[in-house]
């Protein structure tokens, strides 16, 4: 039995301050998700898989100007949905939440984006939906959330099953938290080859994806043969999310965490990171707690947060839901065939 403790709402909320919101489309099958907080937070990312789309990233840069964030943005639609975040601009600009340039307020909100285009869902829009999602899940946005098919991860597909939006979150020794919120969308599988357990099953607490268990008979492979490459379009990938502390990092410190975080992608995901991948990983801290005089606390969190991403990714696929019009079956249909 693990020894590792959640948070009391395993989730990236148990991180104080912070709010998750989401909105979807049923027919177009897509979803919006955002993080923001009670005051804007440090945050930084990095990018690990081949074939990322964002927005505002380099800002996030431990050598840039801009120290602060006001919301994160995580979205379906591709390229069509960094429109998600002119909704969420829309929202805090009304509040004057944002950087200040003279009299005017500049929301900074970084974004990134998985590609559901090719799920079923109705694309032939006249209007793409991707403003008015970022702002309904701004408005939304609150401690406790939905996860599965929900949010960014409400059209996601994974190798052989759909996909999902989920989150997990550790607390600390030293009296700290760490916190996960993923949308999985990858080339690869949350399932280990017998469709019967997941990757991450090593990293479980409290049989938060169904308990099934670590496989005992994963035979040698390249997983290419059950993946998209396989099976769908290659182009119709990317993982996406964001981690989150509640000690006072500065970008530098999350850029290392974010690095070290996509660990828990090649712990969940099999195979990861590929060409056709556009994984991406924000870090944020609210800075909340002082650090401890501690030489490996960032080594600690860094661990950490590679676990809560594991977990996280089983959780959302773990928690999809059946929808009319799915492409895939869902991982506990599979599961329990």
């Amino acid at each position: 039995m693990s020894t590792l403790r959640t948070g009391p709402l395993n989730s990236i909320c148990d991180i104080s301050g912070l709010r998750v919101g989401n909105a979807i489309d049923s027919k177009v099958k897509t979803g919006v998700t955002v993080l923001t907080g009670d005051a804007a937070f440090t945050a930084s990312y990095a990018v690990v898989g081949g074939a990322p789309g964002s927005r505002d990233t380099d800002l996030l840069e431990p050598d840039k100007t801009v120290q602060s964030v006001d919301a994160i943005v995580l979205s379906g639609g591709s390229a069509f949905g960094l429109d998600s975040a002119g909704g969420v601009a829309h929202e805090l600009r009304a509040i004057r939440r944002g950087f200040a340039v003279g009299d005017v307020t500049i929301p900074i909100i970084p974004t990134a984006i998985l590609f559901d285009m090719a799920n079923g869902g109705e694309k032939a829009w006249e209007v793409a939906p991707y403003a008015e999602l970022g702002r309904k899940a701004y408005l939304a946005a609150g401690t406790k959330f939905d996860i599965g098919s929900a949010g960014a991860g409400f059209g996601a597909l994974c190798g052989i099953t759909k996909g999902g939006l989920g989150t997990s979150s550790l607390k600390l020794r030293t009296g700290g938290t760490v916190g996960a919120l993923i949308a999985a969308n990858p080339v690869g599988n949350a399932l280990t080859p017998d469709q019967k357990h997941f990757w991450a099953a090593p990293f479980e607490i409290q049989n938060e994806f169904g308990g099934y268990g670590i496989s005992q008979n994963i035979t040698p492979s390249l997983g290419i043969d059950q993946s998209k490459l396989g099976a769908l379009h290659p182009q119709a990938n990317t993982t996406i999310g964001i981690i989150a502390t509640d000690f006072n990092l500065d970008k530098a410190e999350l850029k290392r965490l974010a690095i070290t975080a996509h660990d828990g992608l090649a712990r969940a995901i099999y195979p990861s990171h590929l060409p056709y991948d556009g994984d991406l990983i924000f870090a944020v801290s609210t800075g909340k707690l002082a650090k401890p005089k501690d030489p490996v606390l960032l080594s600690t969190l860094s661990s950490a947060a590679a676990n809560c991403v594991a977990r996280a990714v089983a959780r959302g696929v773990f928690h999809a839901q059946v929808e009319d019009g799915d492409l895939k079956p869902t991982a506990r249909q599979l599961i329990d065939s």
